[in-house]
């Protein structure tokens, strides 16, 4: 009887969300996010206008490689010191180095060098900050559900704006101004950040190594059979879906329709998100990896939209319930994860969830360019429906997923 009439408290008071840490993390989150969002088009743009193609290619390795080699010990350091702590100093690192480069753009040409070296850095500085992503959520929220959802509506805005603020911004002002504004995004972050009051308890905590302290994050994830399968399972979704999806897509909706249509696509997609984010707020059912797998189908419909060859409204409409869809699976999957690890571990076991996530991603990447001269694009996209029936699937045989209950 507790547990209902909590629930339908924090249901029905929108106050209790917005308390002063969470409003204050929404904002670190909503301004990261943004920053996040702008620097792939001024990187393509900026970078690709003085370097080519290649030089886009370096700067994007670069930044890539370190995180997904550091982010396990983003996961530990996250338990060690504090999630807080080490975000906020993560923010600071990235201030440094955004804030650098625009002092570059504005002084004249920048090396490749200092490109490279400000994109490892930066990687790296986002491998701390990733991990404790999950684990300030049940912190500063009371319904990790209601935050992730707000949230999660709050990513899709930024993903649709970022894109477009950075691109006026170079042909108005220049790539100089997007670097500068870039590291405002972060230095506001880690200022709301460090505003937070409630931070976890670490006092009584055991001496460990770092290899100790990885060894049980380890552990934490592999003793848990829906997460690792889940993990396991979008690793090839990475790899066959969201992998290949961006430059497939942008080449045959592009080629198709003009450029401007992939952009409404991609609205498309932002908008769903909004919707999908919407949805989670209210509806909450006792299985959410079930009730995410079966919404998960509908993301079929955004390489299918594609594959069809569909008029444009057609496609935009795919991609609105493809967005919708990938939403309220991404909630489901956070909140589950946040309410049902030990918080003392939660760092640790989502580092170990996104480098399993994030590594099928750049393989697909990686490997997309190759593989297109040798099968039609159009083809590829066509697995790409069908492994994401083939995961919806296979997500609900999986026993331990399809039973796994919300936490009280």
């Amino acid at each position: 009887m507790t547990t209902a009439v909590d629930q339908g408290a924090v249901t029905s008071a929108p106050e209790v969300l917005w308390t002063r840490d969470f409003s204050l993390y929404f904002g670190a989150r909503t301004v990261s996010l943004l920053g996040d969002a702008m620097m792939p088009v001024a990187a393509a743009l900026a970078v690709g206008a003085l370097y080519g193609v290649s030089g886009v290619g370096y700067v994007l390795a670069v930044w890539t490689a370190p995180f997904v080699l550091l982010v396990v010990f983003g996961g530990v350091f996250a338990d060690r010191i504090g999630a807080r702590t080490l975000m906020v100093g993560a923010d600071a690192v990235r201030t440094v180095t955004q804030g650098t480069l625009a002092a570059a753009f504005f002084a004249g040409v920048p090396p490749m060098w200092l490109l490279l070296l400000a994109s490892a850095l930066s990687g790296a500085a986002a491998a701390m900050f990733q991990p404790g992503v999950n684990g300030m959520v049940p912190l500063v929220a009371r319904d990790p559900q209601r935050a992730n959802g707000t949230l999660k509506i709050a990513d899709a805005i930024t993903q649709l704006g970022g894109p477009a603020l950075a691109g006026v911004l170079i042909a108005l002002t220049g790539p100089g101004t997007v670097y500068a504004v870039d590291a405002a995004t972060f230095l506001l972050s880690g200022v709301c950040l460090g505003l937070i009051r409630r931070t976890p308890v670490l006092e009584g905590r055991q001496a460990s190594t770092v290899l100790r302290d990885l060894r049980r994050g380890w552990q934490e994830f592999r003793s848990r059979t829906w997460m690792w399968s889940v993990i396991l399972i979008w690793m090839c979704f990475g790899l066959f879906v969201f992998g290949p999806y961006i430059p497939l897509a942008s080449h045959l909706v592009g080629g198709r329709l003009g450029e401007a249509a992939y952009g409404w696509a991609v609205a498309g997609l932002g908008t769903g998100t909004v919707i999908g984010g919407l949805v989670t707020i209210r509806f909450r059912p006792a299985r959410p990896l079930a009730a995410g797998a079966v919404a998960l189908i509908g993301f079929v419909a955004v390489p299918l939209s594609v594959v069809l060859e569909p008029p444009l409204p057609a496609l935009v409409a795919g991609h609105i319930l493809g967005g919708a869809a990938w939403a309220f699976w991404s909630v489901m999957w956070s909140t589950s994860v946040q309410t049902l690890v030990p918080a003392e571990v939660l760092n640790r076991v989502t580092a170990y969830e996104v480098a399993g996530s994030v590594s099928g991603i750049a393989v697909g990447q990686a490997l997309v360019g190759p593989v297109s001269t040798l099968v039609a694009p159009r083809d590829l996209l066509a697995v790409s429906a069908l492994v994401t029936a083939a995961v919806v699937a296979t997500l609900l045989l999986v026993r331990p997923v399809r039973t796994l209950r919300r936490a009280p």
